[in-house]
C-alpha cells in the first residue's frame, strides 16, 4: 500500500476507507430545514401549551398570585358534584347517541352503496353537507327551530294537534334536543367513512354467500358487518373523543341547563377557566378528560380490534 504524503494532507490509496466523519452537506441538511417549521409550531401552539397546562394544573389562583397546591385540584375533583353531574351527561349523550348515530350511518353507507338507488352522488353529498357547516351556526340554526315560543319545529307539530314542546327549557327535551342536533351534524359523515371501507369488500364475498343461499340479512350479518370493523372501530374512536370533547352545541343551545341537564365536561371546563378563571382547576380537568379519553380508546382497539 502506498501512501503519498503532501505538506496538507495525505492521500491514501484506492481500497482503504477514510476514518473522518463525512461533511453535512447541504442535501442532508434539505430535509430537516424543511420540517423544522413545521417542528416549531407544533411545539409552540401543541406541546408548550400541554406542558403548561400541567404546571397550572398544580397552581391555584389565590388573590392574583399562583399558589402550588400539588394534587389538590385533581382531589377535589373527586367531591365535586358539579364534575359528576357533566361526566354522567357526557357518558349518557356517549352511550344513547353515539350508538344510535353510528347504527344510521351503517345503514345510511349500505344504501349509498346500493345499486338500486339513483343519483346516489347527490345523496351523499346532501347527507355529508352538515359537517361543512360550522358548530356555531348551525347550534344558532337548531335553537331558533326547537325554540319553544316561535319554533319552526313547534309550529309543524301545531299543524297536527301537538302542543308546544320545551324542548330547552325542561331537562329531559334539553337532552334530547342536543342528541338529535349531534345526529344530524355527524352521521353523514360517518357514513361517507362506512361508505369508503364498504367499497372496498370484494364482491365475490357476496356472490359467494348467495351461492350458499345465505340471504339479505345473512350476507349483511357475515360479510358486510365483519368488512366494516376497521371502519366502525375508527368511527367508533372518533365519535368516542368527540363526544367527551363535546362543547359547542350544549353551550350554544342551553348553555348547559336547564338546570345543569346539558353541562358537559367541555362546558364545565370553559366555565371555570373562562367564566371564573380558575385555569388550574380546568387544566385538572383538561388532564382526566384526556386519560379518559386514551382509557376508552384503548378499551374499543381491545374490544372491536381485529384479535386474529
Amino acid at each position: 500500500m502506498s501512501v503519498v504524503t503532501s505538506p496538507t494532507r495525505t492521500v491514501r490509496s484506492a481500497g482503504v476507507r477514510d476514518s473522518r466523519p463525512p461533511r453535512l452537506s447541504a442535501r442532508r441538511l434539505a430535509p430537516y430545514a424543511f420540517v423544522l417549521p413545521a417542528v416549531l409550531l407544533f411545539a409552540a401552539f401543541k406541546l408548550y401549551p400541554i406542558g403548561w397546562s400541567f404546571v397550572l394544573s398544580l397552581h391555584k389562583t389565590v388573590a392574583g398570585v399562583d399558589t402550588f397546591v400539588g394534587a389538590d385540584n385533581y382531589v377535589r375533583l373527586l367531591d365535586d358534584p358539579l364534575f359528576w353531574t357533566a361526566l354522567k351527561n357526557t357518558a349518557v349523550i356517549l352511550v344513547v347517541q353515539v350508538p344510535i348515530m353510528l347504527a344510521l350511518a351503517t345503514g345510511l353507507a349500505v344504501a349509498f352503496n346500493s345499486a338500486f338507488l339513483r343519483a346516489r352522488s347527490v345523496f351523499r353529498l346532501g347527507f355529508f353537507m352538515p359537517m361543512v357547516t360550522g358548530l356555531v351556526a348551525y347550534g344558532v340554526v337548531f335553537s331558533v327551530l326547537l325554540n319553544e315560543k316561535y319554533g319552526l319545529v313547534n309550529w309543524l307539530l301545531s299543524l297536527v294537534g301537538i302542543g308546544e314542546v320545551p324542548w330547552l327549557t325542561d331537562p329531559l327535551w334539553a337532552k334530547i334536543s342536543l342528541g338529535l342536533a349531534l345526529t344530524w351534524h355527524y352521521t353523514g359523515y360517518n357514513a361517507v367513512i362506512l361508505l369508503a371501507r364498504l367499497q372496498t369488500i370484494p364482491k365475490e364475498l357476496y356472490d359467494a354467500a348467495s351461492v350458499d343461499g345465505a340471504g339479505a340479512w345473512q350476507s349483511f350479518r357475515h360479510v358486510t358487518l365483519p368488512g366494516l370493523r376497521p371502519a366502525i372501530l375508527l368511527a367508533t374512536v372518533l365519535s368516542t373523543i368527540g363526544t367527551l370533547q363535546i362543547f359547542d352545541e350544549p353551550y350554544i343551545l342551553t348553555r348547559g341547563g336547564p338546570d345543569n341537564a346539558t353541562l358537559t365536561i367541555g362546558v364545565y371546563l370553559y366555565q371555570n377557566a373562562f367564566t371564573y378563571f380558575d385555569f388550574g382547576y380546568a387544566s385538572a380537568i383538561a388532564y382526566v378528560l384526556a386519560v379518559l379519553i386514551g382509557v376508552l380508546g384503548l378499551i374499543q382497539f381491545r374490544v372491536l380490534g381485529d384479535k386474529s
